[in-house]
């Protein structure tokens, strides 16, 4: 059987995106473009009649999960090693984001490791890999195999969600069956409503299975499905030479424990560990979530670990041991909708780039130019982002900041002046627009998100509050500034984080500021810039950077974790990945909406880092099912 701490996992290859499958661990952010996540998902493997590649012992699986990003397979976890064994059950639970609107392709290869050695690239490490064809799953290999490498292993993740379980031979290279060796994958989706439970166990006088030595104990816990069938759901340590065993506290999510059904019935077993995979069975008790939580607080709660051939056997039999509960504490994960229901606002603040390099707005090569028939790219931008954000901010205004230009009365430079030029109130207020000659081209209303232009006189048109006021304060201003120089955006970020650090006192999850930059170039202050975003990634923010125009952003990427971590110039990381970085010109020919997507899709995660991180619940949170604790835990 395989150990979570009994064998070192091999070294991880590099991946362009990698899901964990520990609980509490948050996903890296995918290169590519975000998509709306339908779900997560949970991916348990175990094998069977695996080949044997050991001439002493048996071989020592870990199973690799790839996924096909682009055309390419890319790494995105791993198992643990299992020491000795040809049927191996995974404590590895796999979690990958699951997307209804994308074809999915996971390709499940298992490999003989060499301990420290790490799993090896010769064609005898390799035990076999799972495949199916694109739309199917099939258990024989399709024609026209490769000649080199692996098949292409393409069971979807829809089809392994559709299926629920999916048990599949395994192939060697050219198509070669692996001897009778199969995999089975089960999935389960993960319930919108999920927490966490951290457990904490120990046991006392456990039978002792050694000659020469005490029993090296480790605890397995399963959960018991309806059609009767068991999930490991968790595997402590091995604790070497002790009939008395404390484990170390571990946290599993309440759906993988119990499928936040609290009477669901738990299998708990404890074995004698043996580094031939021939571990000594000590006992078993059953068990519930509902039971378990009367160790909470001061209270423990303990079984008797019973062998049942024992029980037959021995009159005076009592039991193998005691395993104890010491400790339970459940922590609910909150979600977006959580802090949204709960009344917090989300605060949008736009930056507006007026420096020279976009060209004098009265010619109509100028990336200022206002046309009466087709909006700039900074209002198309301004407009498709913040049409999404005022639907969560109750007074529909939003704050809107120039920087780069000389402004009035004594024409010097700014970086953060309000474009309205109150600058007691940077926020802007708009009237309904009647369509116009004079007018500049909106968007529709009532969320339509399509452009829409005219030079004639249109009936009457209300849009958005704030994005109305915002366009009328842009369109007002470009005739009162000098375009200037240069591009610095770091006092921009430092304004807004000042206002979100004086949310942060309040120690409330009530508003939650997202900062918009719109910018013609690369920015001129980037180490200030790095420092300020360093900063604010401890702060109730996040910054969507929109690069307008042709220039070469190449640079911009730095700010945007998703290529690593951004670090201030004194090598201090950032807490939380806030920046999100996309050039406009890859949505000039796409809708409103497909921009507002892509930049706005982390948004929903950093809120809730940040709240985590802070350990600020909702200020209203969902009202509590009265039957169960499961539904809000503490």
């Amino acid at each position: 059987m395989p150990f979570a701490h009994g064998a070192a996992c091999p070294p991880s290859r590099p991946a362009a995106h990698r899901a964990m499958a520990t609980m509490g661990e948050a996903p890296e952010p995918s290169p590519q473009a975000p998509l709306a996540v339908l779900s997560k998902v949970e991916l348990r493997v175990s094998c069977k009649h695996l080949l044997d590649r050991d001439t002493l012992n048996k071989s020592d699986p870990c199973v690799l999960l790839l996924m096909q990003s682009q055309g390419q397979w890319m790494e995105v976890d791993r198992s643990e090693v299992i020491k000795s064994n040809l049927n191996p059950v995974f404590a590895k639970i796999f979690m990958v984001d699951y997307y209804f609107e994308e074809v999915q392709k996971l390709r499940f290869e298992v490999y003989d490791s060499h301990g420290h050695a790490g799993v090896g690239t010769h064609d005898d490490d390799f035990l076999g890999g799972m495949e199916c064809t694109v739309g199917q799953v099939s258990p024989h290999p399709p024609p026209g195999t490769p000649a080199s490498g692996v098949l292409s292993l393409t069971p979807t993740l829809s089809q392994i969600v559709a299926q629920k379980r999916v048990t599949k031979p395994l192939f060697l290279k050219y198509g070669k069956f692996a001897g009778k060796s199969t995999i089975t994958v089960i999935s389960e989706e993960i319930s919108g409503n999920n927490g966490y439970v951290e457990l904490a166990f120990r046991a006392k006088k456990l039978d002792d299975k050694d000659l020469f030595s005490k029993s090296d104990p480790f605890l397995e816990i399963y959960r018991i499905d309806d059609d009767r069938s068991e999930q490991l759901v968790y595997r402590t340590e091995v604790v070497k030479n002790n009939l008395s065993p404390i484990w170390e506290p571990f946290k599993v999510s309440l759906n993988s424990l119990c499928s936040c059904e609290e009477k669901r019935k738990l299998r708990c077993v404890v074995w004698d560990y043996d580094s031939r995979g021939k571990h000594d069975f000590i006992g078993e008790f059953f068990t519930t979530f509902e039971e378990m939580q009367k160790a909470m607080g001061e209270n423990k709660v303990q079984w008797d670990c019973m062998n049942p051939k024992y029980k037959i056997k021995k009159r005076n039999y009592k039991n193998s041991g005691v395993v104890v509960l010491l400790d339970l504490k459940i922590h609910r994960v909150y979600s977006f909708l959580d802090y949204i229901m709960g009344g917090c606002q989300i605060h949008f603040t736009v930056a507006i780039d007026f420096t020279a390099s976009n060209g004098d707005p009265r010619n109509s090569c100028s990336l200022h130019y206002i046309n009466p028939y087709q909006p700039n790219e900074y209002l198309k931008a301004l407009v498709a982002v913040g049409e999404i954000c005022q639907d969560y901010d109750s007074d529909k205004k939003f704050s809107a900041l120039g920087f780069g230009a000389r402004i009035p009365p004594k024409y010097e430079v700014s970086h953060d002046f309000a474009i309205n030029f109150n600058p007691d109130n940077d926020e802007c207020e708009g009237e309904p627009s009647s369509g116009g000659a004079g007018d500049a081209c909106l968007v529709t209303p009532h969320h339509a998100r399509a452009w829409c232009c005219w030079d004639t006189p249109l009936l009457p048109l209300t849009f958005p509050a704030g994005i109305q006021g915002v366009v009328e304060s842009y369109q007002s201003c470009l005739p009162k500034i000098q375009l200037y120089g240069p591009t610095n955006v770091a006092p921009i970020i430092s304004k807004v984080a000042r206002v979100a650090a004086d949310e942060e006192r309040t120690k409330e999850a009530s508003q939650y500021f997202i900062l918009l930059i719109l910018t013609d170039g690369v920015v001129t202050d980037m180490a200030d810039t790095r420092e300020a975003i360093v900063r604010a990634s401890y702060l109730p923010m996040s910054i969507i950077i929109v690069g307008v125009g042709n220039a070469d952003f190449t640079d911009m990427q730095i700010l945007d974790g998703d290529d690593g971590i951004l670090r201030s110039p004194k090598g201090e990381p950032v807490l939380r990945d806030i920046v999100q970085f996309v050039p406009f010109r890859e949505f000039k020919n796409a809708s409103p909406t497909a921009l507002a997507k892509c930049v706005l899709a982390e948004v929903p995660k950093q809120v809730v880092e940040y709240y985590s991180y802070k350990a600020f619940p909702p200020r209203c949170p969902r009202p509590e099912t009265p039957d169960s604790n499961l539904s809000s835990p503490q």
